[in-house]
């Protein structure tokens, strides 16, 4: 009896054990309201989609390593973000994505601007965790899954070009990316970019799609995130000048922003009215009317971080593109000094090289070597008076916080000698 008796005390005992343990792990387990997938279908979830059918995995809520760097570079488009971007692109520690949420305006066009800032938010939600199953959300129909090399921007891009991808290039020697060289590339498995993804502990993603840092906000809350933001910004008559040079391959983007307009507020009517009757001309009224809605989009954030809400405290840098150009080393360790990376003598040297050098380039979305403060100052000899002061009605605002001065007079414009920034207010 004695001995029964001792044995059902060690069950007892055991059991009860059992069911602190268990209640201790259902204390410390963190709910989600996601569904949870468990047998056959967790089973299904790990294999390889069928061609033509895809299945998003959506791991929104999958805690990402605390010890990893998120940012984000938030800028706007010809503001200098190809050159700003390989900043990271030839950084070794560095994951860079370049414009992944061009795949959803292309998907969704002609959608406006606004309405897709949701969508952008989402995807950048899950690139940040590294799950590209987003991706095929934003396939054309009928289309075959994407691989490596279906990426935008993918055939520059050091990763995808490098080892284990490809052969072609190192990630560990700084260098640009022959376009033409890595499109021989294999492409491989989207699969196999989240694994490589997940080896890195810095994650960058470039975007101009991205409107407001306000839309940014959920994510910049999340603690299993911990996303920072570097606002690249340039002189909107910079940017309006690029944008009207490069208008052809900017079709499609800048009626998509002009779409988000507001219809009603009371906007200054444009410099030339007949603009819009003529065919000619008129990829020129797009590039310079999208800057209405891009700079009211800006100060919007501006006056965010002029007044930072708790989750944009400390997580919020911004660099102007004419400080970057002219100080290249400065501001690449200010940037670094951010992330929590150091600038090696190779990134130094080859930002250095890229900003000064004796030439210039007229084609829009290259990276080259090139006298970047001259370039920097084009639009002071090409716009018009009339262009200039179209631009800075839009943009005086933010021109303001920024530290761009404004134009009194055509001569002010043309005299290169006279600088036309001041201190910013940020």
């Amino acid at each position: 009896m004695k001995v029964l008796r001792r044995k059902r005390t060690i069950l007892f005992l055991a059991y009860v054990l059992l069911l602190f343990l268990a209640m201790l792990n259902l204390a410390s387990y963190k709910w989600t309201k996601e569904p949870q997938q468990c047998g056959a279908a967790a089973a299904a979830n790990t294999s390889v989609p069928r061609q033509g059918a895809p299945q998003p995995r959506f791991l929104s809520g999958k805690e990402v390593d605390r010890r990893r760097q998120l940012i984000y570079v938030f800028t706007t488009w010809r503001s200098g973000s190809s050159f700003f971007g390989e900043l990271f692109n030839q950084n070794p520690e560095v994951f860079f994505l370049y414009e992944p949420m061009w795949h959803i305006w292309q998907k969704l066009y002609p959608g406006d601007a606004v309405s897709l800032q949701g969508a952008a938010r989402d995807m950048l939600n899950s690139l940040y965790r590294c799950d590209f199953s987003v991706f095929q959300l934003y396939n054309m129909p009928g289309a075959k899954n994407l691989t490596s090399l279906g990426l935008f921007g993918a055939t520059l891009n050091k990763v995808t070009c490098s080892y284990p991808f490809c052969s072609a290039y190192r990630k560990d020697r700084v260098g640009m990316v022959d376009e033409k060289v890595c499109r021989k590339c294999p492409s491989q498995s989207l699969r196999m970019l989240e694994a490589e993804c997940l080896k890195y502990r810095t994650v960058v993603i470039k975007g101009v799609r991205i409107l407001d840092i306000g839309i940014l906000a959920p994510l910049m809350k999340d603690p299993s995130l911990d996303l920072k933001v570097i606002h690249l910004v340039r002189d909107p008559r910079a940017v309006a000048n690029s944008r009207i040079k490069s208008r052809h391959g900017l079709i499609r983007e800048n009626l998509q922003v002009v779409r988000s307009r507001d219809s009603k507020l009371h906007r200054i009517p444009l410099v030339d009215p007949m603009h819009r009757a003529s065919k000619k001309d008129g990829p020129d009224f797009h590039s310079i009317g999208a800057m209405e809605v891009i700079c009211d989009r800006t100060f919007q954030t501006l006056r965010t971080a002029l007044k930072p809400p708790s989750w944009l405290k400390g997580k919020y840098m911004v660099v102007r593109y004419e400080d970057l150009v002219e100080n290249p080393i400065k501001i690449l360790r200010s940037v670094y000094g951010f992330m929590n990376l150091t600038a090696n003598r190779d990134i130094e040297a080859f930002a250095m090289n890229m900003t000064g050098g004796t030439g210039s380039s007229s084609l829009p979305f290259i990276v080259s070597s090139r006298n970047a403060t001259q370039a920097a100052s084009a639009w002071r000899t090409v716009l018009s008076l009339q262009q200039i002061r179209q631009v800075e009605e839009y943009c005086k605002h933010s021109m303001e916080v920024l530290g761009y001065e404004l134009v009194r007079a055509v001569g002010d414009a043309r005299d290169l000698s006279k600088s036309l920034l001041t201190a910013p207010r940020l």
